[in-house]
């Protein structure tokens, strides 16, 4: 049988059981990732050593590495699954078409997602544990960078689905880009690609495959700073946007600043530059706080790094311009003590995630309570934003009757009632 084939199988079983099992082993899992901490911790450091041996980059060594703060947060997540209650089965319309014939439309899983992912160890345990809540199997192909940390998280994920009697197939680690090319064939028994990582792999997954693709290509996310923004906050904001993870997604890659704002920058420049971060600014930005050349392949730019571009607009719907010209749709923010500015750029601002006063970093799973996300989609079909339990279900139709056929309705014959209950 082939590994598609069996996560399938195991799907249907999954998908079937009662929330208590799947509750059951989300709980051994959470148990387990605490067992096993020194274990886990000794797989990843073998993938830094060899990592940074081999020359890896200082933004993905940064992903792959694992932590105790992140394996609690890791649990932590998984927990919050545990108590959210069962995502599957609830009614979403409940209609009597005709006495005793009842039709439901009910939250179902996806079935079979294929999760192709570089670096981040993490994502192993908060796509499978949002797998497991959802009753989808998942097969998870990660980068060979983390191949010891992922092994033994894939692991846990197995073990806790055998502790609660459900099928360990469910979670299944995949190996090598030969078996990604075959899955990516698998249209018949995988029903979603998630790719998490560089817009060159997100690319290059879309044009491999006929199975539909859910993810973001990059994650230039804009920060403006409005013309009545309070310099203060703006700097706690921005400097929290770019250094809280540099390497991450939801970091702020560009920096608009209203020009009506500019004799206020500095300070927030000093910030900035204070926290490490080199500024890459266009001619107006420069004139007061300097800073490098802002080059036009630098504007759209996702540094991934303590680099950040920056860029002056005229005004709020310039600011809006400059974020559908120049970020990828992810999130956008705006710092602003103007209400009506806030709204008309929270109702412009075209991208999965718009904040006001508030950092972009804020743009995960974990934050918005969704438990985890099994990644973050600047896509408009199914899901957008970060994707969490919702976006890995679907619905069905479920009818109830009692004998009917559908010749026995029409003109001159029995008539639908439609009634909502």
């Amino acid at each position: 049988m082939s590994v598609a084939l069996e996560a399938r199988t195991s799907s249907r079983v999954l998908g079937a059981s009662r929330f208590d099992q799947r509750q059951r082993a989300l709980e051994a899992l959470d148990t387990l990732l605490a067992e096993r901490e020194p274990a886990l911790l000794a797989a990843n450091r073998r993938d830094l050593e060899a990592a940074g041996a081999g020359g890896l980059d200082a933004a993905l060594l940064a992903r792959l590495r694992l932590s105790p703060e992140k394996l609690q947060t890791l649990r932590e997540g998984v927990r919050a699954l545990v108590a959210a209650g069962d995502p599957l089965g609830a009614v979403l319309r409940h209609t009597r078409l005709d006495d005793g014939l009842i039709l439901q439309q009910v939250r179902s899983p996806l079935g079979v997602v294929l999760v192709i992912f570089e670096s981040r160890p993490d994502a192993v345990v908060q796509i499978g544990s949002l797998a497991m809540a959802s009753g989808n199997a998942v097969l998870l192909k990660g980068g060979s960078e983390a191949r010891h940390s992922n092994a033994a998280l894939v692991a846990c994920l197995r073990d806790a689905l055998e502790a609660a009697g459900l099928p360990c197939n469910a979670v299944i680690g995949v190996e090598g880009r030969a078996a990604v090319a075959a899955l990516l064939d698998e249209h018949a028994c995988i029903d979603l690609v998630i790719p998490r990582g560089s817009g060159a792999l997100v690319r290059s997954i879309q044009a491999a495959t006929r199975i539909p693709v859910l993810g973001h290509a990059e994650g230039v996310c804009c920060l403006y700073l409005h013309r009545d923004a309070d310099p203060a906050m703006a700097a706690r904001v921005a400097v929290d946007g770019k250094t809280d993870y540099p390497s991450a997604c939801n970091a702020t890659e560009l920096l608009l600043v209203d020009a009506a704002f500019l004799p206020r920058l500095e300070p927030v420049a000093q910030a900035l530059a204070e926290a490490g971060v080199t500024l890459w600014a266009d001619e107006r930005a420069r004139a007061v706080i300097g800073g490098r050349v802002l080059a036009p392949q630098h504007v759209g730019k996702e540094w991934g790094s303590l680099d950040l571009s920056v860029m002056v607009v005229d005004d709020l719907q310039a600011a809006v311009d400059a974020i559908h010209r120049h970020g990828s749709g992810h999130t956008e923010a705006i710092v602003t003590s103007d209400a009506a500015a806030a709204e008309a750029f929270l109702a412009q601002v075209d991208s999965a995630s718009v904040f006001h006063n508030a950092s972009t970093r804020f743009a995960d799973g974990y934050r918005y309570g969704l438990g985890a996300e099994v990644g973050i989609s600047t896509g408009r079909l199914h899901a957008r934003g970060p994707v969490g339990v919702e976006g890995l279900t679907t619905t069905r139709w479920l009818l109830r009757g009692s004998g009917q056929c559908a010749s026995d309705y029409g003109a001159g014959r029995r008539s639908f009632r439609h009634e909502p209950i």
